[in-house]
């Protein structure tokens, strides 16, 4: 009996090794992504349905993927400072300044010899190392409908200056329809008119730049009270949506696509976006305009939808594969069309579908880095959309917009 029992307890154990050993197995193929991309977003639906490719090729690997929020940025703040972060996550234009220190190196990567030679510069650092596999390449300017402009009598390429973009909103005023939407209620949404306008107003001009200064620590917030002036003159002059700070995102897309408004000023994501909305929509894109005399309008490139993985992950290989198979053409060709622009590496197309005619037009405009992202310490995007969004609630005057800004960039530059 004594024997019996014994076997009986080995058994036992035998049992609840296995059972553990299989649950640990479970567990440690988990991987977790996050993105700054929204659930409601085309692009999110395609990165979701690389996933599900990557797990059927790997049915061992789980990977869980998180769409973003308006907090995305707060979130990961957080995540930074409790060292506490998901597998792999969207860097949402900061892969080298901010999160570096968090990711892994990725030059040895297979595919990393074919990074487009556009977005090549922007996630290297001073050593050389790459962060993130970048899925698409963020070039644009102001999107607008071509119908509408049409209609209004306007010509994009006669907008060379703002004094233009101003005279091209009166003129769709005229025909009752609102020049520019705003989707305040995201803030983000804000803060992106400053990262369009600002580098006209500091980095463009040779007579007036102002790069270096920022990059030493010093603010002027008269320079800056420039670009206030232009999201007040947005407000005074009636060139906004009447709902600018209760609209969304979203909403912005689809008054695009259905014709309510001529132009907004965000990335060509927000093109693609409008065509779910409305598929027979004629839409493009505008270089920004100059805000000096002499200069010339530019377009704003960067970082869109780009991956790196957490350094101390516990699953560096399956992370890597996961890049590896996301940067296969026929997978990334899907992703980079969904947002309507160009592929990260050289070896890919995207369809830029109705974008393809600005693409070609302005093949030969010079883009600068979304302004922030370039010249400002981190943390000065939240201080861009609050105070964009206080100068439309009428809560801000342009001087103690750009006087809270230089306060914040002293604080900031200093940490």
């Amino acid at each position: 009996m004594k024997q019996i029992m014994k076997v009986l307890v080995v058994l036992s154990i035998a049992i609840l090794v296995f059972s553990c050993k299989k649950s640990d197995s479970s567990e440690k193929i988990k991987l977790t992504v996050m993105v700054n991309f929204q659930s409601s977003e085309a692009v999110t639906a395609e990165i979701e349905n690389a996933i599900k490719g990557f797990m059927q090729e790997n049915p061992d690997i789980k990977v869980e993927l998180i769409p973003g929020s308006s907090e995305y940025e707060a979130l990961m703040k957080a995540k930074m400072a409790a060292n506490d972060l998901p597998d792999l996550w969207a860097t949402h234009g900061w892969s080298v300044l901010r999160y570096s220190e968090y990711l892994m190196p990725l030059e040895d990567q297979p595919w990393a010899d074919s990074l487009h030679p556009a977005i090549k510069p922007v996630i290297t650092d001073k050593a050389g190392h790459i962060y993130v596999l970048p899925l698409d390449v963020d070039v644009a300017g102001v999107a607008y409908n071509k119908n509408v402009v049409k209609k209004a009598g306007i010509d994009v390429t006669k907008i060379k200056t703002w004094d233009d973009m101003f005279a091209a909103m009166d003129k769709v005023k005229q025909i009752g329809i609102t020049p520019v939407h705003m989707g305040g209620k995201d803030h983000w949404t804000v803060g992106n008119f400053f990262d369009w306008v600002a580098p006209s107003i500091f980095v463009t001009d040779e007579k007036n730049y102002k790069g270096d200064e920022l990059k030493s620590g010093k603010f002027d917030e008269n320079t800056w009270k420039l670009a206030a002036e232009l999201m007040q003159k947005l407000k005074d002059n009636q060139y906004l949506n009447v709902d600018m700070l209760t609209s969304t995102y979203p909403d912005s897309a689809r008054a695009l696509a259905e014709g309510s408004v001529a132009f907004e000023f965000y990335g060509n994501y927000v093109n693609i976006e409008a065509l779910t909305y409305n598929p027979q929509a004629e839409l493009g894109f505008f270089p920004v305009p100059a805000f000096y005399d002499g200069d010339e309008p530019t377009l704003i490139s960067g970082e869109r939808t780009t991956l790196g993985i957490w350094k101390d992950t516990k699953y560096p290989e399956e992370a890597k594969l996961l890049l590896q198979y996301l940067a296969k053409p026929e997978v990334m060709s899907k992703i980079a069309t969904a947002n309507g622009i160009p592929a990260g590496l050289i070896n890919v197309t995207s369809d830029t579908g109705k974008l393809a005619d600005s693409y070609e037009l302005w093949k030969n405009v010079e883009a600068y880095p979304y302004f922030d992202r370039e010249f400002l310490p981190s943390g000065m995007w939240d201080t861009m959309c609050s105070t964009g969004t206080g100068i439309l609630a009428g809560e801000m005057s342009p001087i103690e917009a750009s006087q809270k800004m230089k306060a914040d960039f002293k604080v900031l530059f200093s940490n």
